[in-house]
């Protein structure tokens, strides 16, 4: 059976809203609806293993989604009712044929064949099935290109540095891009600027050839002279050797969102590389490094922060002043006999989430031990060490051990 853009003519024997179950003069909500439900209850990844039942399901998740392919698109689905209409009238006694016999017994009538003919008549079913099948037949004969369909640019990946305080707050970089385009030379035709192209010989203007892939199966593939553009040039582009695709360099505006985490990989849409026949742009993909900061560090949403204090503020308590990142600072109150090493939540003065709260300020106090003493200070501790003597932090080591 001949196939071409994914169609095949024993299509028109197969009942495509009966798999799927549901009428004929279903809307796409309701296709939609049955397909998905259909589809979750026969996937694959829902039924694993070599069983009778679980192949059944896998032959079932199959046949619904070429159902869906056709009848959850418009145009196919149009195309396909006109299809079935026809056949259904009794117009092909014998079904249609893909290499002389029919489908379902009996002498059937070849389709391309007859759409030959019907386009050597100026129109008729070659009109009808024309974009169903992956286009008509000129008037010789051949396959005529296909309509070019609208493709969507490339995407394209770039890293780009940020500060700390930028990647909490958000920013506006500038970004200088270079992506896949058609060369500026000979926008995008292959030929030598000034040179007059003709009809590409090997497939004479259609833009692809028909291979066979065994037995009655056939395919298009581009034409490899013209790469798909129907015509040849006798010189070639000297700037893109005739590929008819260069590259483009472009500054843009992008903006990175308050909160972003270093790592991350944002996505802007449309602004990759630009689209062809009219189809939309690419994306751009940003990768953010983020440069680290004197004293905040980050754990997920919330910042760190490593605060000194001295023994007397642990051991008699303390009300200490802190920063925060871009903020007022703040007072933490730390209790008499707090540990070394005691971690503070401030609520709200961390980084920005998704839902348009913020973190919060993990501060973490650090005894602080003097490089050097006064005369006073050495006094005062040497009283403090008489003082507690007799009670040994270490006794508890050797008791245990």
């Amino acid at each position: 059976m001949s196939t071409t853009d994914g169609f095949r003519a024993d299509w028109a024997q197969k009942d495509f809203y009966a798999e799927l179950g549901v009428k004929k003069d279903a809307t796409a909500d309701e296709i939609k609806k049955a397909y998905r439900k259909l589809a979750r209850a026969n996937h694959p990844d829902s039924n694993p293993g070599d069983s009778a039942d679980s192949k059944a399901k896998h032959d079932k998740f199959k046949a619904v989604a070429e159902a869906y392919d056709v009848v959850g698109d418009p145009e196919k689905r149009k195309k396909y009712d006109e299809m079935r209409e026809l056949y259904g009238s009794g117009a092909f006694p014998g079904g249609f044929g893909g290499g002389g016999g029919g489908f379902g017994g009996g002498q059937g009538i070849n389709l391309e064949d007859l759409l030959r003919d019907q386009a050597g008549r100026g129109g008729g079913f070659g009109d009808m099935f024309g974009d169903l099948f992956g286009g008509g037949f000129n008037r010789q004969g051949r396959r005529q290109q296909q309509r070019h369909r609208a493709a969507k640019g490339q995407d394209v990946e770039t890293t780009a540095t940020i500060g700390f305080t930028d990647a909490i707050d958000g920013v506006t970089i500038s970004l200088r891009l270079t992506s896949d385009a058609a060369c500026p030379d000979c926008h995008g035709t292959g030929g030598k600027p000034g040179t007059k192209p003709k009809v590409c010989p090997e497939c004479e203007g259609a833009g692809f050839v028909v291979a066979s892939a065994g037995g009655a199966f056939s395919i298009n593939e581009t034409c490899a002279r013209c790469g798909g553009r129907q015509l040849v040039y006798d010189e070639a582009c000297p700037a893109c050797h005739g590929s008819g695709r260069g590259t483009s360099a472009r500054s843009i505006q992008a903006r990175i969102p308050a909160g972003v985490k270093d790592g991350q990989r944002i996505r802007l849409r449309g602004k990759g590389g630009a689209g062809e026949n009219g189809g939309p742009a690419g994306d751009l993909f940003v990768t953010v490094k983020v440069s680290p900061h004197r004293l905040f560090g980050r754990k997920g949403d919330n910042l760190t922060l490593d605060v000194p204090v001295s023994f007397d503020e642990l051991a008699l308590g303390a009300d200490i002043k802190v920063p925060t990142l871009g903020g007022a600072p703040v007072t933490l109150k730390v209790p008499a006999g707090t540990p070394d090493g005691r971690t503070f939540r401030v609520r709200g003065k961390g980084a920005p989430k998704s839902d348009g709260t913020r973190g919060d300020l993990l501060a973490t106090v650090e005894v602080q031990v003097p490089g050097t003493l006064s005369a006073e200070a050495r006094a005062a501790i040497e009283a403090y060490r008489s003082a507690t003597a007799d009670k040994p932090l270490r006794s508890r080591l050797f008791e245990e051990a």
